[in-house]
């Protein structure tokens, strides 16, 4: 796992150079097709990938991104009518039979089939319309990096040329650069608070959100510590009422409007006694350091990075095999 997350920066080298045009070609298509919206379709890591996308179009184009659960095809052979929609599937291997049947049911159901995929030559990556490799390489380690991060970029790159923004673009060819500062950020001050909770909130906003559901699940899988996943909204309904100085919460921070609903989570947690940790936009005094990028939308990527840096780093410090989790496969196929 260490030595994929060290790879990331030439991840992101290899998709600048070989993956940006295919990204973006895409994102212009897609344009052209005067679509009515998206539907998403993932597992597990992948899953948090897809929901920054919901984000990130969302917000950025006005169209509609559903998630559409495996289970409404391979479980219970529901008819999909999808006109006018594109369905995108996220997958680091591709194999999974669930996946594969959504797929192939919105593709009946007439949607354009787009698979982001590390591995290509799979089931999912055979039935789509538009396969696009996230060009992670070899990812041997059970708990996905690398390949998230691929792809964030992908998405990201599909919005920049379905919004025609260069801004954008220029942010993410200057984004493997800006990897390597993450990878080198210094969370370690976290590491006793983290590793003595009795249980974490990993907390976002918006394409924030997304890390936080990541970081929530890489607590688990490669820590064996209980993290739930929550907007900084969400918490205030309900989740809030746990929070005391037993608890630890992570706030991935964002700008804008989002950055002050963090600001007062942070807040009203940290007025129950918990212990609160900050990375980006949202302030305090126990904030964790992280790159800047120069586009809102690369923030998190750089966070996702950071953080799993300090996750693996975090497993092997309480003993845990971050490479092979116990009960765990790479390769998880569902129906």
């Amino acid at each position: 796992m260490a030595a994929e997350i060290a790879e990331i920066p030439d991840v992101l080298r290899r998709q600048v150079i070989e993956g940006l045009p295919v990204y973006r070609e895409t994102g212009r298509r897609l344009r052209g097709a005067g679509l009515r919206g998206f539907v998403t379709c993932a597992r597990g890591t992948s899953d948090q990938a897809a929901t920054f996308f919901k984000y990130i179009f969302e917000t950025g184009t006005g169209l509609p991104v559903a998630s559409i659960g495996p289970s409404v095809a391979s479980v219970y052979n529901t008819r999909l009518r999808l006109e006018g929609f594109a369905a995108l599937t996220f997958s680091q291997s591709g194999g999974s039979p669930d996946l594969a049947a959504l797929q192939a049911a919105a593709r009946q159901g007439n949607a354009h089939t787009i698979a982001i995929l590390n591995v290509t030559d799979s089931p999912v990556g055979e039935g789509a319309d538009t396969v696009l490799p996230v060009l992670a390489g070899p990812e041997e380690a059970v708990a996905a990096t690398k390949s998230f991060i691929g792809m964030l970029f992908a998405s990201l790159s599909i919005l920049a040329g379905y919004r025609d923004d260069h801004s954008l673009e220029s942010a993410l060819r200057d984004l493997p650069d800006l990897a390597l500062e993450a990878l080198d950020s210094d969370w370690s001050s976290a590491t006793v608070p983290f590793a003595r909770s009795s249980s974490l909130f990993c907390i976002g906003r918006g394409p924030s959100l997304a890390i936080a559901g990541e970081a929530a699940l890489k607590f688990k899988e490669t820590c064996q510590l209980h993290a739930e996943a929550c907007s900084a909204a969400e918490v205030l309904h309900g989740p809030v009422a746990i929070a005391n100085a037993r608890l630890a919460a992570l706030i991935f921070g964002v700008g804008g409007m989002a950055g002050a609903s963090s600001l007062a989570t942070v807040q009203r947690l940290r007025g129950q006694g918990a212990m609160v940790y900050t990375v980006g936009a949202v302030h305090g005094p126990r904030v964790l350091p992280v790159p800047t990028g120069i586009h809102d939308l690369v923030d998190p990527v750089l966070q996702a990075i950071a953080f799993y840096r300090f996750v693996e780093d975090l497993a092997i410090r309480i003993g845990q095999n971050p490479d092979a989790p116990l009960g765990l496969t790479k390769v998880t196929r569902t129906v």
